[in-house]
């Protein structure tokens, strides 16, 4: 009875070692007896105890990140580049039998062709050229890899790290450089400045001019329009006058009151109109009468 308890438990272990579950992201590769049987994808598999073995194998896609690895460049320049590869298993059998420590495979077969690839490259073109690396890496990691049941989605070079006595050329380089355009741009800013100023000087003196000949003209014509206007108005004082024939008495007047405003003035000289001198003549006449009157 204890050997029937004993059986029915390690049979009850067989099972449960045979029962498997594989999830979405996951293949279950089967061998029995050593040799390749039969693949399973997701869900609840059987196996035979003791006779067959699974292997899972992940179908998601995977990250390798390599270290720098040392190249040299076409001039004879030692980098270490580091590398980051994404790919994906496409067919379990292939992954499982055709290459033994698949992820080694790929960082060592990674580090030949970037060796390859920056040796026909020099360095202003490796440090110019990533994306024109991280295809070529690409395509030829992807066709080497194919036996391999692995497809290689993208290789990307994250760092590029060349001697440190050339990056201090390079900074140098760089910030003479910065300084160059520097002073291009302030030299082409002064020029514009200077330019500007010069149109503006130009454009002001220009506005001034035609503002000071607009106004000696807006002068002028006020002037003569308000002589004009004076003749006019003389014009037609005269034309007044004539049409309402004024007597002898009225011009004998005028004249006295021109001769009164001529008097206001600093002149030496007097004018004395003809009936101004026949009117003292007169007078000078009536006193000789009444002398002899007397």
């Amino acid at each position: 009875m204890i050997g029937f308890i004993i059986f029915l438990i390690f049979a009850f272990i067989l099972f449960l070692g045979s029962i498997r579950i594989v999830t979405e992201t996951q293949a279950l590769v089967i061998e029995r007896l050593g040799k390749f049987n039969r693949i399973h994808y997701k869900g609840l598999h059987l196996m035979i105890p003791v006779i067959e073995r699974g292997i899972i194998v992940e179908l998601k896609e995977q990250i390798c990140d390599y270290p720098p690895q040392p190249v040299i460049t076409k001039d004879n320049v030692t980098m270490r580049i580091d590398s980051v590869v994404f790919y994906k298993v496409f067919d379990p059998k292939l992954y499982c039998y055709s290459i033994q420590n698949p992820k080694f495979a790929i960082e060592t077969l990674c580090a030949t062709t970037l060796r390859n690839l920056i040796g026909e490259l020099d360095l202003d073109e490796t440090l110019t050229s990533r994306d024109v690396i991280n295809s070529k890496l690409t395509k030829s990691l992807d066709e080497a890899t194919d036996p391999w049941g692995i497809k290689v989605l993208r290789v990307e070079v994250k760092n590029i790290l060349p001697p440190k006595d050339i990056q201090d050329a390079m900074e140098k380089q760089m910030r003479a450089e910065r300084e160059r355009r520097e002073q291009i741009l302030k030299a082409e800013g002064d020029k514009k400045a200077a330019v500007l100023e010069a149109e503006g000087f130009k454009e002001s003196t220009i506005l001034k001019a035609e503002a000071q000949r607009e106004a000696l003209i807006a002068e002028a014509t006020g002037k003569a329009e308000a002589l004009k206007r004076m003749y006019n108005a003389q014009a037609e004082g005269i034309e007044c006058i004539n049409r309402s024939k004024p007597s002898k008495e009225y011009i004998t007047l005028e004249g006295y009151k021109a001769l009164e405003k001529m008097s206001d003035g600093q002149s030496t000289k007097i004018i004395v109109p003809n009936e101004l001198a026949g009117l003292a003549g007169s007078l000078t006449a009536l006193s000789e009468v009444v002398k002899e009157k007397k």
